[in-house]
């Protein structure tokens, strides 16, 4: 089942907006809602796992 909705995305660019949905998308799909939850609990509340998980990720 799919569901439509409109979101506000803060980006610089328009380009830069699709990107960042597009990624969204993709964690949407293949991860769990308790896992996406979890990583966005992380990302807004844990800034030394973030840039942890940063440094992880080569970025």
């Amino acid at each position: 089942m799919k569901h439509t909705f409109e979101i506000n995305i803060e980006a610089q660019t328009e380009q830069e907006a699709i990107a960042k949905l597009q990624a969204a998308s993709v964690l949407m799909q293949k991860l769990k809602v308790g896992e996406i939850a979890k990583l966005a609990d992380v990302v807004k509340n844990d800034p030394i796992k973030t840039t942890l998980a940063k440094k992880a990720l080569g970025l």
